[in-house]
């Protein structure tokens, strides 16, 4: 006699279902917000499209990439790019590094201190940039008077509108503002390093270097990973602070991939050339990506 086939309980199917439903709220609205427009910077690529002569999409294929490549602003834009990112974020490791630890020691006013730390952080980019571009100024800012009244320098330094140093000033300023990011992270993996490993390194007469080298730089390793890879992603697409302060000159000084595309599409109106700028932007910074997270992978894994 055959058995009839067995059917799930409804309420077990309900929750099986459960989850998917929840979630596709979230996934509508990445692929609306994010997919949607990289689809569409995909097909304009694709095509020659500026805005200000419209009902005029012409497709030329690989054309736009092929015209970067031969786009002495484009190699500049990823010089610059590569600088912007090689010495922003491991200025900002550093000096978040050093902070998280001396903020892990007892003093009086550490609490004021933690909460203090956190404000270039949570400070709009436009108000950094702002204000660094009057510490910057040449006539009034607050720079070249502590230089001059330490005896540093005999006449005013045009930060900004050098092109040598505009870059680095630049990048002062985002180191500035991005290494309390580090600081909080790496302050919270600290304060989970059990005690009693450098009690122990101690009896044995390990010096605080050889504890940091040993101890505390293994214990905090996937955080830092974690955040190194944050930040060279927030710090490639970074473009406002850039953009405030020189508006990517003086010339192409401080012109970085992202930047270019920005500009290409906003003032140029060319949309075609910008996303394929952009688009090659995001294949680079990919490829760097994973190459970091394969060297890094135990740490971040």
């Amino acid at each position: 006699m055959a058995s009839a086939p067995i059917t799930p309980p409804a309420n077990r199917t309900r929750w099986q279902i459960l989850p998917y439903v929840l979630v596709s709220p979230t996934v509508l609205i990445i692929l609306v917000i994010i997919f949607w427009p990289m689809a569409e910077a995909m097909f304009l690529s694709l095509h020659d499209y500026v805005l200000f002569r419209p009902n005029q999409l012409t497709f030329v294929g690989l054309g736009n990439f092929i015209a970067a490549m031969q786009d002495e602003v484009f190699w500049i834009s990823v010089g610059n790019t590569a600088l912007w990112i090689g010495l922003t974020v491991p200025l900002q490791l550093l000096l978040g590094l050093t902070t998280a630890v001396l903020l892990n020691r007892d003093f009086f006013w550490r609490p004021l201190a933690r909460a203090l730390i956190i404000i270039p952080w949570a400070l709009p980019s436009v108000v950094i940039a702002l204000m660094w571009r009057w510490i910057y100024d040449p006539n009034s800012g607050v720079l070249n008077d502590i230089l001059f009244r330490l005896g540093l320098l005999q006449t005013t330094i045009p930060w900004l509108s050098d092109p040598s140093l505009a870059l680095h000033a630049i990048i002062l300023t985002m180191t500035w503002q991005g290494f309390p990011f580090f600081a909080v992270m790496l302050l919270a993996a600290l304060q989970a390093v059990p005690k009693s490993l450098y009690e122990a390194a101690a009896l044995d007469g390990a010096t605080n270097w050889q504890q940091f080298v040993r101890i505390t730089l293994p214990a905090i390793a996937p955080v830092m990973a974690t955040a190194v890879l944050l930040r060279i992603v927030w710090t490639a697409n970074s473009i406002d602070v850039i953009y405030v302060m020189t508006g990517g000159g003086p010339g192409y000084a401080t012109h970085t991939l992202p930047l270019y595309a920005f500009i290409k599409a906003r003032s140029n109106l060319d949309f075609g050339y910008g996303s394929a700028l952009a688009l090659l932007f995001t294949a680079m910074l990919a490829v760097a990506v994973y190459f970091y997270i394969r060297r890094n992978a135990k740490a971040i894994g």
